[in-house]
């Protein structure tokens, strides 16, 4: 199930754990993903995909922080974080990266303006 939802004032949306959505995603706020997409998710804010999250398909962003699964294309214009608990195959385009140990990362990766 999709819900947005109010933190600290700002609006985010969430896909919560054993709900799956096949399509795509786009939002202008910030989305947390602990379900399972197969489609491409485009987001203006943050993207978050907790432990149990998995996207198979291309994701476009401003930062993004991984914990769980993603098989494809991850563009992130500014920082994208893989905690230890990620696996993800594909290509990365990001301005920066954080790997944390134990995190599983087979693909290729370009630092950089993604944009490009």
């Amino acid at each position: 199930m999709a819900v947005t939802q109010q933190h600290s004032g700002a609006a985010y949306n969430s896909l919560t754990i054993g709900s799956k959505i096949i399509g795509s995603i786009t939002t202008d706020s910030n989305i947390r993903v602990d379900g399972t997409i197969e489609g491409d998710v485009k987001c203006a804010g943050k993207l978050v995909v907790g432990e149990k999250g998995v996207i198979i398909g291309t994701i476009e962003c401003e930062n993004a922080e991984i914990m769980g699964t993603i098989d494809g294309k991850i563009q992130v214009k500014q920082s994208l974080a893989l905690r230890a608990t990620s696996r993800v195959k594909g290509e990365i385009y990001s301005q920066t990266l954080t790997v944390e140990p134990n995190a599983i990362f087979n693909g290729t990766c370009a630092m950089g303006n993604p944009t490009k």
